[in-house]
């Protein structure tokens, strides 16, 4: 295909090539000259366009086909328009010729057709370049159009519109004739002409002014008649035609020219509607012929008809747009209802047809009202439908006040109004329901009376009228919830009221029902009562049913209704009344058959009609019992429920001989009756009625076979039972489109009513399928064989095998005696039901049963596979794949394959070669590679025949489709057929004309299967694969230029499976440009591929996908998408806009995960566009709230001036580029606003660093930080928090609340001490005041409650006044709430309120813990550091001030506290104790509503349990009254009110109990949750938990408790121990470790306290006799499990060996594993591993003597263990952390009192010394590994075991000549830092008191230190280092010549004194020294002037003896003499520090 690439044909290559090969390389040819033609230079095309040009009309010639002609045509029209134009004329002329020629083969056609294509695309692009040529070149196609058949009008329409394009007003003199041409057209035979007609017609209106003015009629009744028999594509072209002319009709500015002024009349809004009025209700038979037939009402319009002037409505107002629908909505309205009033009885004659118009009517007033207006214009609009509510509503008062009752109901103003009131009423509904809560403006507005209109309008006489209103209620309930509960009240007490009259029984029934079913779509609920007064209403009215037989039937209605209506609440509602349902249930039938003969005597016709409609009632509202109470369903309900199955059973058999005796008044209600009780079996097992199964298949076999039925309705049974991709094939009605609404009706045929809420009533609480729409239950007539055939499947499946058989033989039998249409329909219904059989037990894996059952099931089957509906067809097909599935035998299934390969190959009519094709693909499809490939092969071999069919698209159409489910089922085996399937799929693409658009979409799926199967295969790079790829490529661009929708769709879908399989291949650029253009297609399904399409992209190449859509939008001048603005808002803004403007649930779906993947790949680089797409969308809205915000800033005078800036919006003229978006979509970019943020949290840390941002913005100013725009990001959240929409409200706390977590820590770099939040708390207090209000509903109060907390805590704001406004609006809430559960509203469910409490407990404690920290942080420096008053005054304001604001409240809050969890503690029980728990609930809840209210209680109880702990610690555990404050609640909450009986309620408890109580209260709720993490338990969660333990065991009390009892301190270290095996958190196991501290601190206290108390007890008895306290007592022994001890040492040991495994002596003791080097630890591990060795050191304090000897060991091992693993060098001769607490574990473990109690002395000497010869081996081990230590470490260890231990460890002549040894080694060691800490240390150990340790270290060490002194004095120190060194060496000389005895301290001075002497200077000298040398001076001088006063004798003799030093001292002292004053005082200060500093990190350990 490459030599295909150049600018001319390549003839040689060409002339080489196969026939399909060489269609193939012209087109790809064409497509590559297109681009290049495009990108060469004028020149280059000149040159070769003579050549060029020839080929081209050499092609024409050949016989292009569709999709090469068009490219052809394309391409001669750019080149012309780039290169030169005179040979133009030439080729127009040889074109017009080709037309002209009279050969009228087959074989020249597509010559003649590309001549025409070609004509058309030069005009449209040279236009009046071309100049008079035109008139020739129309008159000739036009003439040529007379001869030409369906292709030729087609193509010569298309080109037509392209002339008219070209030449725009120039074309003036063929108008008319084009008018004529298009008119016949438009009502042409085949539907693709008619849709071309459309558009060249369309092109016209453009210029062509008569259109839309004289003609203007004439092209109405045009239209009208084209909707005659169209199709789906014509309705959509001929509605826009028709929209558009009449929109330019009423809009057009006429031109001024006088002479064409007397042809133009003016046309009114009036006379357009009443145009497109009489379409929709007398069709095309025009005006004035309302002949005979008109008068007498025989004629209906015909569906189509009615269909398409309603598109036609939608597409004129969409047209004239929103802006025009606003200003004429009234009138607009009023025509839309008056199209079903009575003055028109054409549209609403029967039943049926008023459904239907009323459907249209509705569907224009969505897609108008809902579609092109924003928020504001539909309130508007909702007014208007109210106001003509009520008008209509006065008309039949005055009806209704007639007294006389004959008069009043036959009334024909009663049927006049129903209809438009219906269509109002739901229209209202919709309208309220898409607001949402931004409607409550509306509905407050009293001068509208939305709701007494409604309500009032629940009593008209009409019955439809009634559940309109109802469901009208309803969508107001779903919308504003807060409604929800006073509506039910209202229509509840009007019930009750008006039980006499039967429209208000019903009215108000349907209304309650309604209502309920709203409560699913309100997360709040209604209070838990309300079901008790509904279930005592229900049963009145059933008891009261028979009282009064003029309303016995609506009585018994309405109580079923309601019943049913309840159950959709749920097991919590209905488990009170279930046993009154039961009753009710088991009373409506007769106990046993005898009474049911004796009813059936007994009764008359209307009695029997009362029974009907009762028990088809009773068996609905079980239904909704199963359906909805599943969990109710228990072993003790189950037998009550069945009791009276089998009765109903058997009135079933009986109803055919009632209806006998009685006729046709019990017709409908028999009907309804067995639709109920088919639809209840059919949700029961069948095990349930095994006994009636013989009698019911019966019945049902009566019912489908049953002679009275008329209606084939195929398209409602049947759907269901074909598979989803084969539906594709049949009518596109069939698809998903946005007219689904209203095209449905066209499905169901003529006779058929469309589904409607009149049908079922009972429809009317489900929760409904498609969203918002109202419930369409089919006529009880059809949805009676619905589930009938349904349940037919699921009984014939369950009787036994002899029974099975019969019931089959039966069917077929009833299927050959009947005839015609009749014989249609029980064919339909039995195949179906056959079908529904085959598909049940296929579904359960069950068997067909034996071989004679196989007959019956095959005839009925093959018979439906040849049947002339096409849809039967396709069940059958279906059904014939199942039957092999069922029976399951190889041989049977290739008979069928045979049976189906004989059809094919004999048959030659359409039918049976369709139904034929298709099994096999099913066959394929269920029985996957039916195992032989010559199978396959003859399968592909057949159906590629017949694909090449093309005298019947049809047997294409199925062929193809039957093949693509072969491609997809034979997988890899397919392989081999894979090339040359792919060149038929092209060489079908390349010739199927496009007017068979049904054969291309059926290759698209071939396509899209193949490449599926080869998958990542296209990615490879050999010959066979890439011609492949290329031809799949090359398949979907042609596909991508078909005319049809679906067949764009296909090709998009496929170039997405490409994309995913051979990225690299797909042209990015060029897909994105046919994305970006369909975006807004008026066709779903292309938008729907579009979304999925780009879903896809943006996963992997968001930028790229982006920016390729911006390249496009600013090359492009008109071709994009109109709709989107891509140029000003990028490809994200239109989504946005789409997302808008989109209804569609799946597509919306894709659109937000679309923009969510662009978000998380760009939303960093792209900031600011991010952040002003997401503003503009929340700002479109801000002029809407800023009313309501500005009125609750009035209280506040101070904030005026900051607040104004909040609310100013935007007026800078530009048009805003989102227009009014809805509240959905300003919730979804509240939303994206929080994704926003965390996306950045973990990019460049300068987004939270505004310092940073600001720097690397002046640097470059492409950098963009969040940080910058936290203005703008507080401003959307503020407009979003104050919005009318509560949705919007949540997200915009949310918002908030993100925003104030994320930036609250940011200092504010131009006012130190402050942070950049703290200049927006004026608009963060304004954003909550809003949600504080009365009205405002739980959950935004919850919410907010939320967000006061978190900016109370986050700590932006110091002032304490400025603080208090918020704080304000909290202790409001408290207030509030302390009523306890029954003060809060009634307008919700009980648990709601139960939310509201516990959001504010939860955030008045986290206000509480955060006060307590500050108050602790703020105290503690206090102690330690002497601060400067001043900071200490204004430090502590801000901490203990917020403690004071909380402390006001303290009491109350920690009552409520305490109830809360108390409450959570009962509420966790395991549900064995239910029987226990109090019958009333808890403080917070109610018993009914426990389960909703558990959710609440584990969403807050964690910060409660921290809060309460920290306030009893702060207490102390000091009991105030006990009665104090109680009875404020309802009813005194102690934390064991729910174990006292009655009696012993009385007794007051000690204030020890009740502190007993409240610690086990917190330690069980601790334990409780730690002890069993659930996978969902948060961090925030278990660290709370965590804290209170941490709190709790702070206080002695408690702590003694804990002490005291050993099991219980073993649980608790059990418990954390868990907790730290599950949780990887650091922080999570450092607070772990800091309770298991804690709890050994406990026990120590615990066992001192015991010894101390006994030692005083038995203080003159002998200390022998003592008894030994603590663990291991005087055994030793620890028992694991009982042994505190020994849990504290697991929980260490797995925290020591996770962070260092070398500790592991499995690990390391195993041969092969070398000990590993010293290892750093991270931060949070050094930090473990510290805390661990703490524990450790504290653990022998609580053990008794022995014991302590058992665990020494252990702790010995772990401590050294840690020093040897992570003892590395650190520069300057520092410790890790980690050795750092390792040495203070060993110091702390080493002086142990333990160590020297006499029972355990020895053994701890032994084992002391053991350890330190371990690490004394560290040293020099014996593998010479671990070379790496570091030798300061180690020495550090020496030491404190040196100093710490008893003398006789180290004593020991062996390990003392070691330690000697180490430090002599050290000393040598060439490091100085080394040195100075050996110094360091040396001096401790020398100046130990006990000269046995301390002498043999001076005498070994001393010389050489004297000698490196020496050597340092010669060489004269150089660095500050040897300066330390020297300055180190000599503070070891003092201190030794301080201990030393008289007697030898001479000689040391004697040594000191020269030393020291050496480096003093004299004045000369001291000027030109350098820093260190004088630094020696300062030290040597001052150190003489201390050592000659204290040793004046010895000072004095060597002074005397050495002249030249005395001479050197004077020197020095008199050249200092004048420094001295200043300097030695500011040296001394420094010299101390510094003594400080060194003394200081030596005492850490020593």
């Amino acid at each position: 295909m490459e030599l295909a690439h150049s600018l001319l044909l390549n003839e040689e290559t060409y002339n080489q090539l196969g026939e399909v090969q060489k269609a193939e390389f012209i087109f790809d040819w064409l497509r590559y000259l297109e681009k290049l033609l495009l990108a060469t230079s004028r020149s280059d095309v000149r040159e070769k366009q003579k050549t060029l040009v020839e080929q081209l009309l050499c092609l024409l010639n050949s016989s292009p086909g569709p999709p090469t002609r068009r490219l052809l045509a394309k391409n001669l029209a750019i080149l012309y328009s780039i290169g030169d134009t005179f040979s133009v004329y030439e080729t127009i002329d040889k074109c017009n010729d080709l037309i002209r020629s009279k050969d009228d083969s087959p074989s020249y056609l597509p010559t003649k057709l590309a001549a025409v294509v070609c004509l058309g695309s030069l005009y449209k692009k040279l236009g009046r370049i071309l100049g008079n040529t035109f008139t020739d070149t129309v008159g000739n196609i036009l003439k040529a159009m007379k001869s030409a058949e369906s292709q030729g009008r087609y193509e010569i329409m298309l080109s037509l519109q392209n002339i008219l394009n070209g030449l725009g007003a120039a074309a003036t003199p063929c108008h008319r004739d084009v008018y004529k041409a298009a008119r016949s057209c438009l009502t042409d035979r085949s539907m693709a002409v008619r849709c071309a007609a459309a558009k060249c017609l369309l092109e016209l209106q453009n210029e062509a002014i008569f259109m839309w003015g004289t003609d203007l009629d004439s092209v109405a009744t045009l239209c009208f008649k084209s909707f005659e028999g169209s199709n789906y594509d014509v309705r959509i072209s001929v509605s826009k035609l028709l929209g558009t002319v009449l929109a330019k009709a009423i809009i057009s500015k006429h031109p001024g020219a006088a002479a064409s002024r007397q042809s133009i009349r003016r046309v009114s809004l009036e006379e357009v509607l009443e145009l497109l009025g009489t379409g929709f209700l007398r069709g095309s038979s025009g005006f004035l012929r309302a002949s005979g037939d008109m008068l007498k009402g025989t004629s209906s319009v015909s569906r189509d008809v009615r269909v398409g002037v309603t598109q036609a409505y939608v597409v004129f107002v969409a047209t004239l747009g929103g802006a025009w629908l606003e200003k004429n909505f009234a009138a607009f309205l009023s025509h839309i209802l008056s199209l079903v009033s009575q003055s028109h009885p054409k549209a609403t004659q029967t039943q049926a047809d008023a459904v239907c118009s009323r459907r249209c009517v509705s569907f224009i007033l969505r897609a108008t009202v809902g579609g092109l207006l924003g928020e504001k214009a539909q309130i508007a609009a909702a007014k208007d439908i109210c106001q003509a509510i009520w008008k209509l509503k006065k008309v039949m008062d005055a009806v209704m006040s007639d007294g006389n009752l004959e008069t009043r109901l036959g009334s024909a103003d009663v049927a006049a109004s129903q209809h438009m009131l219906v269509c109002a009423l739901q229209e209202l509904g919709n309208l309220i329901h898409s607001l949402g809560t931004t409607a409550a403006p509306l509905l407050q507005d009293s001068s509208a009376g939305i709701l007494d209109n409604v309500v009032s309008v629940t009593l008209h006489p009409s019955i439809s009228v009634r559940l309109a209103a109802a469901w009208c209620l309803h969508c107001i309930a779903v919308a504003l919830p807060s409604y929800l509960t006073p509506l039910l009240d209202r229509c509840l007490e009007r019930l009750t009221v008006l039980k006499s009259s039967p429209e208000a029984v019903t009215g108000f029934s349907f209304a309650v029902a309604a209502l309920l079913g709203a409560v699913t779509h309100c997360p709040l609920g209604i209070p838990h009562g309300k079901g008790k007064i509904i279930m005592t209403l229900a049963e009145d009215l059933l008891c009261s049913a028979a009282q009064n037989s003029r309303l016995s039937a609506q009585r018994t209605q309405a109580g079923w209704l309601l019943i049913a209506a309840l159950m959709t609440l749920g097991p919590a509602f209905v488990s009170h009344h279930l046993a009154r349902v039961l009753l009710l249930w088991k009373c409506v039938f007769p106990v046993s058959p005898k009474d049911l003969e004796t009813e059936k005597s007994r009764g008359d016709s209307f009695t029997w009609q009362v029974t009907l409609e009762g028990r088809a009632g009773a068996l609905c509202a079980i239904k909704s019992f199963v359906s909805h109470c599943g969990d109710l369903l228990t072993e003790e309900v189950i037998p009550h429920l069945l009791t009276p199955l089998p009765c109903a059973v058997d009135l079933l058999t009986l109803l055919s001989s009632i209806l006998k005796t009685y006729g046709s008044p019990l017709k409908t209600p028999s009907v309804v009756y067995r639709q109920r009780l088919y639809e209840l079996l059919i949700l029961l097992p069948p095990e349930t009625y095994e006994g009636n199964l013989c009698a019911i298949l019966r019945e049902l076999a009566a019912d489908l076979t049953a002679p009275d039925i008329q209606v084939a309705a195929s398209t409602f049974l049947l759907p269901p039972l074909c598979h989803q991709d084969d539906l594709l094939i049949l009518s596109p009605l069939l698809q998903e489109t946005d007219h689904r609404f209203i095209e449905e009706q066209l499905l169901l045929g003529n006779g058929i009513a469309c589904g409607s809420l009149e049908y079922d009533p009972y429809s009317i609480y489900e929760k409904d399928v498609e969203g918002d729409s109202v419930p369409k239950p089919l006529p009880p007539t059809l949805s009676v064989i619905s589930s009938a055939v349904k349940l037919f499947g699921v009984v014939c499946a369950h009787v036994g095998e002899a029974q099975r058989l019969l019931i089959l033989e039966q069917l077929l039998d009833s299927i050959k005696h009947t005839k015609g249409a009749r014989q249609q329909v029980v064919q339909l219904h039995v195949v179906s039901s056959v079908s529904s059989f085959l598909k049940y037990v296929a579904g359960s894996k069950g068997h067909l049963g034996p071989e004679e059952m196989r007959r019956p099931v095959l005839t009925l089957v093959m018979g439906a596979l040849e049947s002339p509906n096409p849809l039967l067809r396709c069940a059958a097909a279906e059904a014939w794949a199942r039957l092999a599935q069922v029976v399951d035998d190889g041989a049977f299934t290739a008979a069928l394959a045979q049976v189906s390969f004989d059809k094919l190959k004999s048959a030659r009519d359409a039918v049976t070669r369709t139904g034929h094709s298709l099994a096999l693909g099913s066959l394929y499809r269920y029985l996957g590679g039916i195992s032989s490939s010559q199978h396959l092969n003859s399968c592909v071999g057949i159906l590629y025949t017949l694909s090449q069919d093309s005298t019947s698209p049809d047997v294409q159409t199925w062929a193809l489709h039957s093949l693509s489910l072969i491609i997809d089922s034979a997988g890899p085996l397919y392989y081999t057929h894979a090339e040359p399937t792919l060149s038929l799929i092209i060489m079908l693409l390349l010739n199927v004309p496009p007017t068979h658009a049904e054969v291309h979409q059926s290759l698209g799926r071939c396509l899209n299967a193949l490449i599926t199967t080869l998958g990542p295969e296209l990615q490879g790079n050999s010959t066979s694969v890439s011609t492949l790829r290329t031809s799949c490529l090359l398949g979907c661009a042609v596909m991508q230029d078909n005319p049809d929708y679906l067949v764009q769709a296909q090709a998009i879908s496929c170039l997405q499976q490409l994309h995913m399989f051979a990225p690299r291949h797909v042209n990015l650029s060029s897909l994105v440009s046919c994305l970006c253009v369909n975006l807004c297609s008026p066709y779903l399904l292309l938008r729907r591929a579009v979304l999925a399409c780009l879903r896809q992209l943006v996963q992997r190449e968001a930028a790229e996908v982006s920016e390729h859509a911006v390249m496009l939008a600013k090359d492009s001048r008109e071709e994009l998408a109109p709709d989107a603005n891509i140029r000003e808002v990028g490809l994200e803004g239109a989504l946005l806009t789409l997302l808008d403007k989109e209804t569609d649930q799946r597509l919306c779906h894709d659109i937000k995960e679309t923009l969510n993947h662009m978000l998380t790949s760009m939303a960093v680089d792209k900031l600011s566009f991010w952040l002003k797409l997401c503003k503009d969308v929340l700002a479109a809205s801000a002029d809407f709230t800023t009313v309501t915000c500005v009125d609750t800033m009035q209280e506040e005078e101070g904030d005026k001036g900051d607040d104004a800036s909040v609310l100013t919006t935007r007026n800078d003229g530009r048009p805003h580029p989102f227009t009014n978006p809805r509240w959905a979509t300003r919730v979804f970019a509240a939303e994206c606003v929080c994704r926003i943020i965390s996306q950045c949290e973990s990019a460049h840390s300068a987004h939270f660093n505004i310092a940073l941002a600001q720097e690397m913005k002046k640097r470059d100013s492409r950098n963009d930080f969040l940080v910058l725009h936290l203005a703008d990001l507080i401003r959307m959240a503020f407009m979003a928090a104050t919005d009318h929409s509560d949705q919007l409200r949540l997200s915009g706390l949310e918002t908030l609340l993100v925003v104030i977590r994320r930036f609250a820590a940011i200092p504010e770099p131009e006012f130190p001490g402050h942070v950049i939040l703290e200049q927006y708390q004026a608009n963060v207090g304004a954003a909550l005041r809003p949600a504080f209000t009365s009205e405002t509903p739980p959950d935004v109060t919850a919410k907010a409650c939320q967000v006061c907390s978190a900016w109370i805590a986050s700590g932006v704001v110091s002032d304490l006044n400025d603080l208090r406004r918020v704080h304000q609006l909290l202790v409001s809430s408290l207030t509030k709430i302390q009523v306890g559960k029954e003060a809060l509203s009634h307008l919700y469910n009980e648990s709601a309120s139960t939310m509201e409490i516990l959001a504010v407990l939860k955030a008045w404690a986290e206000v509480y813990i955060i006060a307590i920290e500050r108050h602790k942080n703020h105290n503690q420096p206090l102690k330690t550091t002497a601060c400067s008053e001043e900071s200490v005054g204004n430090g502590s304001v801000s901490s203990d001030g917020l403690l004071d604001l909380v402390h006001a409240d303290l009491s109350t809050l920690s009552r409520l506290w305490l109830a809360a969890l108390q409450d959570f503690a009962l509420l966790t029980l395991p549900s064995e104790f239910a029987s226990q728990l109090p019958g009333e609930g808890g403080a917070f809840y109610t018993a009914e509503t426990s389960e909703n209210a558990k959710l609440h209680y584990y969403n807050s109880w964690a910060l409660i349990l921290h809060a309460t702990a920290l306030w009893l610690t702060s207490t102390g555990f000091v009991v105030a009254e006990p009665d104090e404050g109680a009875p404020h609640l309802s009813r005194p909450v102690t934390p064991t009110s729910m174990c006292q009986g009655s009696s012993s309620g009385a007794t007051v408890k000690s204030p020890e109990d009740v502190c007993t109580e409240r610690v086990h209260l917190i330690l069980g709720i601790s334990v409780e949750f730690l002890c069993s993490l659930r996978s969902d338990a948060t961090m925030e969660s278990i660290t709370a938990c965590l804290h209170a333990l941490q709190a709790l065991l702070d206080v002695p009390w408690p702590r003694s408790k804990i002490g005291s009892d050993q099991d219980l301190g073993v649980e608790l270290l059990n418990v954390l121990h868990r907790v730290i095996l599950t949780r990887e958190s650091p922080s999570i196991q450092l607070a772990s470790l800091e309770v298991v501290r804690q709890i050994i601190c406990a026990a120590q206290e615990h066992v001192k306290e015991k010894r101390r108390s006994a030692e005083v007890d038995d203080g003159a008895a002998e200390k022998e006799t003592l008894p030994e306290f603590g663990e291991g007592k005087d055994t030793g022994g620890l028992v694991p499990g009982k042994s505190l001890v020994f849990a504290t040492l697991e929980l260490c040991v797995c925290i020591l060996v996770r962070q260092l495994p070398g500790l592991n002596p499995k690990l390391t003791g195993s041969p092969g594993v070398k000990a590993t080097k010293p290892q750093m630890l991270s931060e949070d591990g050094s930090r473990l591993v510290s805390a661990a060795l703490v524990i450790l050191s504290e653990l022998p304090a609580v053990c008794s003597p022995e014991g302590s000897i058992s665990i020494l060991p252990t702790i010995l091992y772990l401590t050294t263990g840690v020093l040897r693993e992570t003892a590395v060098k650190l520069p300057g001769g520092q410790l890790s952390a980690t050795v750092a607490a390792s040495l203070q574990a060993l110091k702390g473990i080493l002086s142990s009192p333990m160590a020297r109690a006499e029972k355990s002395h020895t053994a701890w000497t032994d084992l002391l010394r053991s350890a330190l010869t371990t690490i004394l081996d560290c040293w020099n081990p014996v593998d010479g590994t671990h070379q790496e230590l570091d030798e300061v470490s180690l020495l550090t260890a020496i030491t404190v075991f040196i100093l710490s231990t008893s003398p006789e460890v180290t004593t020991i002549p062996c390990l003392q000549k070691r330690c000697i040894e180490k430090f002599k080694a050290t000393l040598e060691i060439k490091d100085p830092m080394v040195q100075i800490k050996t110094y360091q240390l040396l001096l401790s150990i020398f100046q130990y008191p006990n000269p046995a340790v301390s002498y043999p270290y001076i005498y070994s060490l001393v010389s050489s230190i004297v000698e490196r002194l020496q050597e340092i004095d010669k060489r004269k120190p150089e660095d500050t280092t040897e300066l330390q060194i020297f300055q180190e060496g000599i503070k070891v000389l003092e201190a030794l010549v301080a201990i030393a005895e008289e007697q030898h301290r001479s000689q040391l001075v004697a040594c000191l004194l020269p030393i020291l002497i050496s480096f003093l200077l004299d004045e000369n000298a001291l000027g030109s020294a350098t820093s260190i040398m004088r630094n020696l001076h300062d030290f040597a001088l001052q150190n003489l002037m201390q050592i000659g006063p204290q040793y004046s004798s010895v000072f004095k003799s060597v002074m005397a003896s050495s002249p030249a030093l005395k001479a050197r001292l004077e020197a020095a002292i008199k050249g200092n003499q004048e420094n001295v004053k200043v300097k030695i005082p500011t040296s001394k200060h420094t010299k101390n520090s510094g003594k400080n500093s060194s003394i200081q990190l030596k005492t850490n350990f020593l």
